[in-house]
């Protein structure tokens, strides 16, 4: 189960990787972050932990994994963060409240629309906190070769 959610986070990645005319040389890259992002969101569901829960801490890694090889490889974070959180990207989510919405359901759109918005919001925050924390440790780096 866990290989076939890899596999195909993967795939999904590395897709959206050529869509976004990543270079060639970080489509695997892209693919790698994107199913790892995944492959920890399925274990935080799998656990019973609350999927905002389960993207804040994909996002994160995702963001972390996406910092190091942007480093590692001289090319821009973004390239690897898009492609690989585009799997947390709550869009079937967003379509069913929207879809709710249009039929005038608002009692179940709005639960829906709730949850989309705490998604979406975990990841901001998951990919924020992570450069947060990079930069904090890029100030403590320089401090240290100042003394």
């Amino acid at each position: 189960m866990i290989m076939e959610q890899f596999i195909l986070s993967f795939i999904a990645s590395a897709a959206f990787g050529i869509i976004f005319q990543a270079p060639r040389s970080t489509l695997l890259k892209c693919g790698l972050v994107g199913s790892l992002g995944w492959v920890i969101y399925m274990l935080f569901i799998q656990a019973n932990i609350d999927a905002v829960t389960g993207t804040f801490v994909a996002s994160f890694v995702i963001a972390m994994i996406s910092q190091f090889f942007a480093r590692r490889y001289k090319t821009p974070v973004v390239v690897f963060s898009v492609a690989g959180i585009i799997p947390l990207v709550p869009g079937g989510l967003a379509y069913d409240a929207m879809r709710n919405f249009v039929q005038n359901d608002y009692g179940q759109a709005l639960p829906i629309a709730a949850k989309v918005f705490m998604i979406s919001g975990a990841i901001a925050i998951g990919l924020v906190l992570s450069e947060v924390m990079n930069q904090i440790n890029k100030k403590v780096r320089k401090r240290k070769l100042w003394r």
